[in-house]
């Protein structure tokens, strides 16, 4: 059975954030980059630890709204055209979980222009302080230049900043920034590759202590952000969650251990964080390497949530879905009774739902056809033929609840 585990907020954060620059070799650090610079801005202008600790997280996650990676290289342009698109969609997935609420309201105006002061609202609100640091740090990141040594760079990057004081940043935040520019410790800190262990030593948040249905709260926001970029699987993650947690009930797991499962199932394509939009939405058959960067992303969602304390057998039971019984998955090839009954739910639960669901491209199979689907994999020994036989002595329940959770997502 699974217990409430205590886990610093940081550590929550950076799993998201490390998911979201795995997606390019550009963005390889960005966002800590940005959590970094932000935090050093606050701590120059004075704000409070609670306010520091929001900027950072802030900074961490401020373009979990950029859905495409066209649109992620795009906003590492030093002015962009169209900014407040995907600003407003991190709000709106960030605000989903309680703890995040004033982190989102910073993501939402972070790309507001001072605009001679005129910056202090956008649309009739206010804009916080804290936006406007944003603002700065993180077009400070996007012309840092990596691997290029980076202290050569800091004159040009000051003056740019400088060029801009008051049209597109706030003038008291510029002049903290240039106070901390002379600094050649705080570039070598940002281009360092150690920032998760930087920013951790200088937060020093403590632990929140996460009862499942906190732990539930969190995974849906994830489910939201990784769903949310594409049509093709946009409610893919809350149908297997809801399946998977019908499953373990009907298998005979605790009410905890279901509550676990269904975290396991909104957390299972974590690793897809990874992989560009273009191919998780390419209608035609994929090439080879687009194939192989599909096949990584159990492989992330593994590593990425092995960082948790107290997440190993959720860990276990999402990031094992592509496990088959016969050896035959990925990306481990974990098989037989090495492979956990939780994994082996979700693996179920996984195929079920992604042969049922409709898809921009095609309509979900009939109930006749994913059983015979389902009973073949089985036959093949890539399932568990007890999980499919339950499935399927269930399956106008267990696809009715998949149909409904589904839907509750789309709205």
């Amino acid at each position: 059975m699974m217990t409430d585990p205590e886990i610093p907020l940081f550590t929550l954060v950076t799993c998201i954030s490390k998911a979201l620059d795995l997606v390019s070799p550009v963005l390889v650090n960005h966002h800590h980059r940005v959590a970094y610079i932000a935090y050093n801005l606050g701590l120059a202008s004075g704000l409070e630890n609670k306010e520091l600790n929001e900027l950072a997280i802030a900074g961490a996650l401020h373009d979990v709204g950029a859905l495409t990676l066209k649109e992620k290289l795009q906003m590492l342009a030093f002015e962009m055209e169209t900014p407040h698109q995907h600003a407003h969609r991190g709000y709106l997935l960030l605000n989903m979980f309680e703890p995040f609420a004033n982190i989102a309201t910073l993501v939402h105006f972070h790309h507001v222009p001072w605009d001679g002061g005129s910056g202090s609202e956008f649309y009739g609100r206010p804009v916080p302080f804290g936006s406007h640091i944003l603002h700065l740090a993180d077009r400070i990141s996007v012309q840092l230049q990596t691997p290029k040594e980076v202290l050569g760079q800091v004159k040009q990057i000051s003056q740019r900043i400088e060029e801009k004081s008051g049209q597109m940043f706030m003038p008291y935040v510029v002049d903290a920034f240039q106070n901390l520019a002379t600094k050649e410790y705080f570039w070598l800190d940002v281009t360092s590759s150690s920032l998760d262990a930087l920013l951790l030593d200088k937060m020093r948040m403590k632990g929140i202590k996460l009862d499942l249905d906190r732990l539930l709260s969190f995974s849906k926001m994830i489910c939201r952000i990784i769903d949310f970029r594409s049509s093709f699987t946009a409610t893919h993650s809350s149908g297997v969650a809801a399946t998977a947690e019908e499953l373990a009930r009907l298998i005979g797991f605790s009410e905890r251990d279901c509550l676990s499962m269904r975290i396991a199932g909104n957390l299972h394509d974590l690793g897809k964080l990874a992989v560009p939009t273009e191919i998780l939405e390419k209608p035609g058959k994929l090439t080879e390497q687009e194939f192989n960067i599909i096949r990584s992303h159990t492989f992330y969602t593994h590593r990425i949530l092995e960082a948790l304390p107290g997440m190993e057998i959720v860990n276990d039971w999402a990031s094992f879905h592509h496990e088959r019984l016969n050896g035959e998955g990925y990306p481990f090839h974990i098989n037989g009774q090495d492979l956990p009954l939780g994994s082996r739910i979700v693996a179920v639960a996984d195929v079920f739902t992604a042969i049922t669901e409709d898809r921009p491209y095609r309509q979900g199979m009939s109930s006749e056809k994913a059983l015979q689907v389902l009973q073949q994999m089985a036959d093949d020994q890539a399932l568990d033929a007890r999980i499919v036989s339950l499935l399927s002595q269930h399956f106008e329940t267990i696809n009715s609840l998949r149909i409904a959770a589904q839907a509750e997502c789309r709205e």
